[in-house]
Parts: C-alpha cells; sequence; structure tokens
C-alpha cells in the first residue's frame, strides 16, 4: 500500500489489538478495490492497471487477510473465551463470518483470475462476481463492527499485560 504523508503509522506487535484495527483498514482498501473495478469494467477487458490493482488484492487477502483470521482464531479469541465467557455469542458469529468471507473470497478469486486470463467474463459470471463482491462489503462491514466495538474493546478491558504480550509474541511468529 503506499505510505500517505501524515498518516498515523501502523501499530506494532506491542499492540495487537491495534494492529488487527490497522488490518481492517487495509481490508476494507483492498476490498473497496474489487467492488470499484467490478462495478465500472463490466462487459470490458481489465486495463493493466485494473489488473494489477485486482491481483495484489487477491494476493492481500491470500495471505494477510489468511493471517488476519488466524491472528483472530488462534491468538485473541480463545484468550478472551478463557477470560470472558461473555464473548462466546459474538465471538462464534465472528468464526462464522470467518469461514462464509472464506468460501466468497475463493469464488470472487476464481472468477477475477478468469477475467483477468480470458480477457471476459460471461454476462452470468459477471452478475455472480459483483453480487459476492457486495456481499463481501457487507459482511466486513457488520463484521468489523462487532469486532471493533464490541470484542476488541473487551478484550482491553479484560486480558492482562502478559496476555497481550502474547498475542503480540504470536502475531510476529505467524509474520516471519
Amino acid at each position: 500500500m503506499a505510505i500517505q504523508i501524515g498518516a498515523k503509522p501502523d501499530s506494532g506487535f506491542d499492540d495487537p489489538i491495534g494492529m488487527l484495527k490497522d488490518c481492517h483498514r487495509r481490508i476494507e482498501s483492498f476490498l473497496g478495490i474489487l467492488c470499484v473495478i467490478v462495478g465500472r469494467a463490466q462487459g470490458r477487458s481489465l486495463t493493466s492497471e485494473e489488473r494489477d490493482a485486482v491481483k495484489a488484492a487477491l494476493q492481500y487477502f491470500r495471505t494477510g487477510g489468511q493471517r488476519h483470521t488466524a491472528d483472530e482464531e488462534e491468538s485473541l479469541f480463545p484468550r478472551l473465551l478463557t477470560s470472558d465467557a461473555n464473548s462466546l455469542e459474538e465471538i462464534s458469529r465472528l468464526e462464522g463470518d470467518h469461514r462464509e468471507a472464506n468460501d466468497l473470497h475463493a469464488s470472487v478469486e476464481r472468477l477475477y483470475s478468469t477475467w483477468i486470463a480470458s480477457g471476459e467474463l460471461t454476462s452470468s459470471d459477471a452478475l455472480q462476481l459483483k453480487s459476492q463482491t457486495e456481499r463481501l462489503k457487507q459482511l466486513y462491514s457488520d463484521h468489523i463492527v462487532v469486532e471493533e466495538t464490541i470484542v476488541f474493546a473487551r478484550a482491553v478491558q479484560v486480558l492482562d499485560s502478559h496476555a497481550i504480550a502474547a498475542i503480540g509474541t504470536e502475531f510476529r511468529f505467524r509474520r516471519k
């Protein structure tokens, strides 16, 4: 991603909750690319700029998106459930969102890859791609609100500094 002068720097491993929020901003940005391009390029081949942007977005979701899910499901959620059983309902919903998003991403990647390789999409594939990117946008919008306003806020309240540090260490390990 491009560096924006004056922008807040990304959080580090000492602030894993901040890292998760930073990742949400990247998810929103890359998903925005996928949504805009499917909307404006229907019925034609993608330009080289559009292809490059789509490839970058798809690559982000294959790597950064999967790592983000692991950060939550393997590091944050288990600790939060141990410290706050009241989080079970939200966490179960979020894990369901992760599964749905994973399925949608696989289909979106397949459709965009077909478009890039062949230079065109059938009208039914174009409609499916548009529908699935719109669903992803709504899914992430709702998902991020729950995480940032409920789950992350609870984590900051109930997890001690040792748990936060351990989460940050696990995040660092996942990025090696």
